[in-house]
């Protein structure tokens, strides 16, 4: 039995008595961009609405197309400048939104696998210097603080990504 997590909360403000529930609840959200494939090593993210695979059907793929394109027309900020310049533009934002992400969240090894890995699908062009990298990162969102520093950031930095890794 699977049930809306909107109707289980419903159902507990009506009274029911939620310890003898039995069966799974479904959450569904919907989500702006769809990044990477999970067995690629992606994040996996696919947008999903009443449990419609919206990815897949001719009108999902027009209408984010559409979405994609006004949502980046409208940006007031500047598009991350490693992104590779054969990509179209809302692949290019996807590119953008996903390293604004990962700097946000992981450490500085995180964001230097994620990087090879982009580099290594062809979807960023890496500086040789570091600094430069590391400059557009902070300015992407990265910290700047403690082990965050630049010197942690250069022995991690444009390292090959192990075999076993990926």
């Amino acid at each position: 039995m699977d049930i809306d997590i909107k109707e289980l909360i419903k159902a507990a403000a009506e009274g029911f008595d939620l310890s003898k529930f039995k069966g799974d609840v479904v959450g569904v959200k919907v989500v702006e961009n769809e990044i990477g494939n999970v067995e690629e090593g992606g994040i996996g993210v696919q947008k999903v609405y009443n449990g419609t695979d919206v990815l897949n059907t001719d009108e999902g793929q027009q209408a984010t197309r559409q979405h994609s394109a006004a949502n980046h027309q409208e940006r007031n900020e500047e598009l991350f400048h490693f992104v590779h310049p054969e990509l179209d533009e809302t692949e290019a934002w996807r590119i953008h939104d996903a390293v604004k992400r990962v700097v946000k969240l992981q450490g500085i090894q995180m964001i230097c696998h994620y990087l090879m890995q982009l580099k290594d699908e062809k979807k960023v062009l890496l500086p040789p210097n570091p600094s430069a990298a590391y400059t557009e990162l902070v300015r992407m969102g990265m910290p700047d603080g403690e082990g965050f520093n630049e010197n942690t950031f250069r022995k991690y930095y444009n390292k090959p990504i192990a075999p076993n890794a990926k």
